[in-house]
């Protein structure tokens, strides 16, 4: 059984105009939330056993707070190619996990991760920021992931536990 939890990265700012899209950080409700998703997956129980994630800014920094949130000691890897990357790509980078490992978290961006969730249990619904798909396949071996042995798991996001009032 391998579990695959698909994470887009937190909220972040638009506020500096001259940064580029790679070198944007979270915006003040991306450094809420990210810490409340850890949170969310410590209380389920939930330790990865490898976190993989573009090398953007705000991606770095949504690891590096759901990690710290769940005392993560093991390999986070980024990878350049999630940057941009749509599905068959993902699905690629996915593939190639060592099997050592039972959990992953494939931390991205939109629209990429979307499709990937589409592409494996059919989910149409938009990631938010910070959203996480739990996903379960029915295989011994990460090269063996299909939707044929996909299972959707949960959707969870920030905005599903609080009000707009706390942001």
């Amino acid at each position: 059984m391998k579990k695959l939890y698909i994470i887009r990265h937190a909220k972040s700012s638009w506020k500096d105009k001259k940064l580029g899209d790679f070198e944007r950080p979270l915006n003040k409700r991306g450094m809420l939330d990210a810490p409340f998703m850890g949170n969310l997956l410590k209380s389920r129980g939930v330790i990865p056993d490898i976190i993989l994630l573009s090398p953007a800014l705000r991606t770095k920094t949504t690891a590096e707070m759901i990690a710290n949130t769940l005392k993560f000691t093991k390999s986070i890897v980024m990878n350049k190619d999630i940057y941009e990357a749509g599905a068959n790509t993902l699905h690629k980078i996915v593939t190639k996990i060592d099997d050592k490992n039972e959990t992953a978290f494939l931390i991205g961006h939109n629209p990429g991760l979307n499709m990937l969730a589409e592409r494996y249990v059919d989910m149409y619904d938009n990631i938010p920021t910070c959203g996480i798909v739990e996903i379960e396949f029915d295989c011994e071996s990460w090269r063996q992931i299909s939707p044929e042995n996909a299972k959707f798991i949960s959707f969870e996001y920030p905005k599903k536990y609080k009000v707009e009032t706390d942001r």
